[in-house]
C-alpha cells in the first residue's frame, strides 16, 4: 500500500518573469535562487520564504526596488 504525500506548498502562479531591478519574480515574489531551491526546501523553510512575499509583491506593485 502506498501513501500519498501532501502537495508541496508553493506561491507559484505560473507567471515566471524576473524583474531586473529587484531580482524578484513578478508572479510570486521569489528570487531565482529561491525558485531553484524550492524543491529541496523543507516545508518550514518554504513557509519562511512565503511569509516575506506579500511585502515583496507590494513593493513590486509600488515600483520600488529591493532594499
Amino acid at each position: 500500500m502506498s501513501t500519498l504525500s501532501p502537495p508541496t506548498t508553493s506561491p507559484c502562479i505560473k507567471v515566471c518573469v524576473i524583474e531586473p531591478a529587484s531580482g524578484w519574480c513578478l508572479g510570486c515574489g521569489r528570487t531565482i535562487e529561491e525558485i531553484m531551491a524550492w524543491g529541496s526546501l523543507n516545508e518550514g523553510d518554504r513557509l519562511t520564504v512565503m511569509a516575506g512575499l506579500p511585502e515583496r509583491m507590494s513593493a513590486l506593485a509600488a515600483g520600488q526596488e529591493a532594499s
